[in-house]
C-alpha cells in the first residue's frame, strides 16, 4: 500500500463501508431530490465561494479523501469563510436538499458529499490559536497537521488521530482515539466550548454551563448530527518528551504476539500505548507500534517485557526519542488521496483469540487488522459522563484494505467476512469515528450503547424536523 505502514490515512477519521456483497455506498451514489434552492441569491449573500457543477474548482471541492466516493456529486459546495455563511447556507438548504459539513472529508463512506446535495465546506475556518492560558481556539476547518503544529510550536500538546489530513471536527464529535489517550484522554475531553449552527440557523455556544446538554452530546455524540460546529476550545497540556516505536516480529508469529501484547498492555503504566497491526497473507505478519510518554530509557524497558512476553524477537526494533510534533509526525501516514474500503469494531475486554485472529487474515493479502489499546485516562470518564460509550473497552479494531472502482466490491465482500469472523470471536461494537453501514439492526447501540437515548433526545431538541439527516444519523430508528 502507498502508505505509512503503520496506520491508515484514515485513523480517526470518519468513515464507513457497505455490507457484504454490496457497494459501500450502497443506495448513495444517486439522489431524486426538490432542487428549489435559491442558489444565486445564497452566492450573493456569502462571503465566501458557493460552487456547482460547471464552475471552476467544483471537481476539486467536492471530493474527498478516498476516490472511491468521487459518485457522490453534491449540487453545490458552500465554502464558508465565517460563522454568518454556515447560517445562510443551513437556512437555504434546510429542507430542500440534504445538507452536510466537510472538514477533513475522511467519511469512509462519503456521508460528507451528500448526492444532490449541498456540502458546507469547513476548511477556511482553520484558524488555529493557543492562548496564554494554555487553551486554543480552533476552527472547524483545520487539519491535525495544522493543530498540531500550532501546538508544538507554543510547546503545548492534546491528544487526538495520527493522520494530518483528517479534520479536528470529525475527531473530536466522534470521541477522538489517538496514540496519546492513554495517558490524556480522548479528544473530546479536553472540549471546554463548541461553538454551534443548529438547523433554525442560531449560533449557540455550548460548554458545561451554556447548552450542557448539547456540550454533552458533541463529546462523543458524531459529527452530522445537532448541528454544524464551526469553532473548538479545547484545553492543552504542556508537551511532553516522546518516544516512539516500531517492532516488525515478521510472518508467521501473529498468534504468539498477540498473545503477549494483550496481558503486556493492559498492564503498561498509562504513559504507553501500542497498537498491534495483523497484515493479511500466506503465513499474517504483524508488527507492535507506539507512543510512550517519558523517555526511551525507560521504554525499553516496557518493549523488552513484551518481547518477553511474546517469546518472539522482533526482526526490526526502532525506538526514538522526540518531541510532540515529530512524533505526531512518526504516525501521520500520506498526504496523497487514497482508495480504500475499511470497518471497525470494538473489543469489550483483552480476551481476542490470537488463533482466531491469525485464521480471519490467513491468505487476505492486502488486508490489515490494526488493534488500538484504550484504558488508562479513558476509562478515568464514566460511561455517561460523556456521549462516548467505549470507556471500559480494551481496544478498537479497523480493518482495511486498498481497493479500486473495479476491485471494491471484492475487497468488500472480504472484508466482511473478516468483520463477520470478528463478531463470531466477540468482537461486535463499532466507533462512530470509523462508520458502518453494514453493521446489523443495532447499530446505534453499537455506537453509542447505554447513551444512545439521550442523544436522540438531544437532536430532537436541537434538530426536530431532521435537517440534519444521513443514514445512521441519530435521529434514525
Amino acid at each position: 500500500m502507498a502508505r505509512d505502514p503503520l496506520f491508515p490515512a484514515s485513523v480517526a477519521g470518519t468513515g464507513a463501508r457497505g455490507g457484504p456483497g454490496s457497494s459501500p455506498r450502497a443506495g448513495g451514489r444517486t439522489a431524486t431530490v426538490s432542487n428549489n434552492v435559491d442558489w444565486d441569491g445564497l452566492r450573493r449573500r456569502m462571503q465566501g465561494v458557493l460552487l456547482r457543477p460547471g464552475d471552476a474548482g467544483f471537481e476539486s471541492a467536492r471530493k474527498l479523501f478516498n476516490p472511491l466516493t468521487d459518485d457522490r456529486v453534491p449540487a453545490a459546495v458552500a465554502q464558508c469563510a465565517s460563522v454568518a455563511d454556515v447560517r445562510e447556507a443551513v437556512l437555504a438548504a434546510a429542507h430542500r436538499v440534504p445538507l452536510a459539513a466537510r472538514s477533513g472529508g475522511h467519511s469512509y463512506v462519503g456521508y460528507s458529499a451528500p448526492p444532490g446535495g449541498l456540502t458546507l465546506d469547513l476548511r477556511r475556518l482553520s484558524t488555529v490559536q493557543v492562548r496564554p492560558d494554555g487553551t486554543a481556539t480552533i476552527g472547524a476547518g483545520a487539519t491535525l497537521g495544522a493543530v498540531y503544529t500550532a501546538l508544538g510550536q507554543a510547546n503545548r500538546c492534546m491528544p487526538g488521530g495520527s493522520c494530518f489530513t483528517v479534520g479536528i471536527a470529525g475527531v473530536a464529535l466522534g470521541g477522538g482515539i489517538g496514540v496519546l489517550q492513554r495517558k490524556f484522554g480522548l479528544t473530546c475531553d479536553h472540549l471546554v466550548s463548541a461553538e454551534v449552527v443548529t438547523a433554525d440557523g442560531r449560533t449557540l455556544t455550548a460548554s458545561a454551563t451554556q447548552e450542557p446538554n448539547l456540550f454533552w452530546a458533541l463529546r462523543g455524540g458524531g459529527g452530522g448530527n445537532f448541528g454544524v460546529v464551526t469553532q473548538f476550545t479545547f484545553a492543552t497540556v504542556p508537551a511532553p518528551a516522546l518516544t516512539v516505536f516500531l517492532l516488525d516480529f515478521g510472518a508467521g508469529n501473529v498468534k504468539k504476539v498477540l498473545a503477549g501484547w494483550q496481558p503486556w498492555i493492559t498492564a503498561a503504566p498509562r504513559e504507553m500505548w501500542a497498537n498491534l497491526k495483523v497484515s493479511g497473507g500466506t503465513k499474517p505478519g504483524c508488527k507492535v507500534a507506539g507512543c510512550f510518554v517519558g523517555p526511551s530509557s525507560a521504554c525499553n524497558t516496557l518493549l523488552n517485557d513484551l518481547i518477553a512476553r511474546a517469546t518472539v524477537r522482533p526482526t526490526q526494533r526502532r525506538v526514538l526519542d522526540r518531541d510532540y510534533f515529530e512524533a505526531m509526525r512518526f504516525f501521520s501516514g500520506s498526504p496523497d488521496r487514497q482508495s480504500f474500503v475499511a470497518s471497525s469494531r470494538v473489543l469489550a475486554t483483552h480476551t481476542a483469540n490470537p488463533g482466531g485472529v491469525d485464521t480471519l487474515l490467513k491468505n487476505r493479502t492486502g488486508m490489515v487488522l490494526i488493534l488500538d489499546a484504550l484504558g488508562g485516562a479513558v476509562a478515568d470518564v464514566g460511561v455517561q459522563e460523556t456521549a462516548f460509550p467505549h470507556r471500559k473497552a480494551f481496544a478498537t479494531a479497523q480493518i482495511y484494505a486498498s481497493a479500486t472502482a473495479a476491485t471494491e466490491a471484492a475487497v468488500t465482500r472480504d472484508i466482511g467476512q473478516v468483520v463477520a469472523g470478528l463478531a463470531d470471536l466477540g468482537i461486535k461494537d463499532g466507533y462512530v469515528n470509523y462508520i458502518d453501514p453494514a453493521l446489523p439492526d443495532d447499530w446505534g447501540t453499537a455506537y453509542y450503547g447505554p447513551n444512545l437515548a439521550r442523544l436522540r433526545s438531544v437532536a430532537y431538541d436541537y434538530d426536530p424536523d431532521k435537517v440534519f439527516d444521513f443514514p445512521q444519523a441519530v435521529t434514525r430508528a
